[in-house]
C-alpha cells in the first residue's frame, strides 16, 4: 500500500543513490519525435534481423548456451523470436515452474503493443506465481538486456531494463490507462526512490487529488534534466491547487531556469505561469490599478426643436486589463523591445 497522508511520514522520493540503475535516459514524447522513433525502431530491427513487434533488446540478443535444456530453448525462442504473447502463455501452461516468468514476459510484450488491459492481467498473474530455480537462473542469464519503454507520466517515456521496476512501472501505467488509479499508486510504494517512479507516483497521486503528498514527495527538487522538469510541473500544479501560488511560481521558474529543458516542457511552464498570474489578478480584493480603455459608443437622440437626428461619440471606461499578465506575455512571446 502507498504511504499514508499523515504529516511527518512523507518524504522526497526522487533521489536515486544507486551506482547501477535499470533506467536509461528518458525523453519527452511529441507527435513528430514519436513518429521518427517508431520508424527508427523498425529500421533498426530490420538491420539487426529482428521483426517489428518483438520485445526490445539493448544491443544484440544474448546467445543461448549449447547445454541448455528443452524448456529453456522453448522459452528462449518464444521470448526472442515471437511477436505475440500467446506462445509464452502456452508455455506457461505446459511448464508450471516457468509459468510466472512466461506470464510476466507475455505481459510486457502485450504492454509494448498497447494492450493495457490484457497486459495488466498477465503481469498480475505472473507476479502471483513463484518460479523455480531453473527459471530464475534463465532470467538472470538471458533477460538482463530486455528493455521496456514505460510511460511514467503524460508524454514522458523511460526505457527500463528487465527488473522489478520495469514490471511494476508498466503495471502501474496499465492501471492508470484502465481507470484503476488507486491501484496504480499502490503498486509503486515498494520501489526504491528514483525519478521515473516519482513521476509515476506523483501522476497517480495528482489524479487522486492527493496534492499534499505530491508537494511533500518533490520537496527540494531541482531541474537537472527533463524528468526533473516534468516532475516540477506536476509539483507546480499541486501547489496551485493548494493555494501556494508563490511556491508554484518558484517551481515554474526552476523549470525555465535550465535553457536545455525540452521546448514542450518550457511551453507548459510558460502557459501555467500565465494562467496562475491571470487567476491571481481575478482574486477578490486584489487591488490593481485599472487601465482605462476608450470604447466607441454610438449615441442617438433628437434636438429639442424637431431637427434631424444627430449622433455623437463619447468615451467611456472599458474593461479592466491585467497588467502583470500582459507584461509576462510581451516578455515571453512579444517582439523584441515590445
Amino acid at each position: 500500500m502507498s504511504e499514508p497522508s499523515v504529516p511527518g511520514t512523507r518524504r522526497s522520493i526522487f533521489g536515486d543513490t544507486r551506482d547501477i540503475t535499470p533506467f536509461r535516459e528518458g525523453h519527452v514524447r511529441t507527435s513528430v519525435s514519436g513518429l521518427a522513433e517508431g520508424l527508427g525502431g523498425v529500421i533498426a530491427g530490420v538491420l539487426k534481423g529482428r521483426a517489428a513487434g518483438r520485445i526490445d533488446v539493448a544491443g544484440d540478443v544474448p546467445r543461448l548456451k549449447r547445454l541448455a535444456g528443452k524448456t529453456a530453448k522453448s522459452v528462449y525462442d518464444a521470448i526472442f523470436t515471437s511477436t505475440e504473447p500467446d506462445r509464452l502463455i502456452t508455455l506457461a501452461r505446459g511448464y508450471p515452474g516457468w509459468a510466472g516468468l512466461c506470464y510476466v514476459i507475455a505481459g510486457l510484450l502485450a504492454y509494448k503493443h498497447g494492450g493495457y488491459l490484457r497486459a495488466s492481467e498477465l503481469l498480475q498473474r505472473g507476479l502471483s506465481i513463484r518460479i523455480d530455480d531453473a527459471a530464475s537462473q534463465f532470467s538472470a542469464s538471458y533477460l538482463g538486456r530486455l528493455v521496456t519503454r514505460v510511460e511514467v507520466a503524460e508524454r514522458i517515456d523511460v526505457p527500463v531494463l528487465f527488473s522489478e521496476e520495469s514490471v511494476f512501472l508498466a503495471l502501474s501505467h496499465c492501471f492508470r490507462e484502465t481507470g484503476q488509479t488507486v491501484e496504480a499508486l499502490d503498486i509503486l510504494a515498494s520501489l526504491p526512490p528514483s525519478l521515473p517512479s516519482a513521476l509515476a507516483r506523483c501522476t497517480a497521486a495528482a489524479a487522486l487529488e492527493r496534492h499534499a503528498d505530491v508537494v511533500a514527495w518533490t520537496e527540494g527538487l531541482r531541474n537537472r534534466d527533463d524528468l526533473c522538469a516534468a516532475l516540477l510541473l506536476i509539483r507546480a500544479q499541486s501547489l496551485r491547487v493548494l493555494g501556494e501560488r508563490e511556491e508554484a511560481q518558484a517551481a515554474l521558474a526552476e523549470v525555465l531556469r535550465r535553457k536545455k529543458t525540452s521546448l514542450a516542457l518550457r511551453n507548459d511552464a510558460l502557459t501555467d505561469r500565465a494562467l496562475s498570474m491571470l487567476e491571481l489578478g481575478r482574486r477578490p480584493g486584489n487591488a490593481r490599478r485599472p487601465i482605462p480603455r476608450v470604447v466607441v459608443r454610438w449615441k442617438r437622440g433628437k434636438e429639442e426643436r424637431g431637427k434631424e437626428e444627430g449622433a455623437e461619440f463619447e468615451a467611456v471606461d472599458g474593461i479592466r486589463k491585467d497588467v502583470e499578465v500582459r507584461r509576462l506575455w510581451n516578455k515571453d512571446f512579444g517582439e523584441p523591445g515590445g
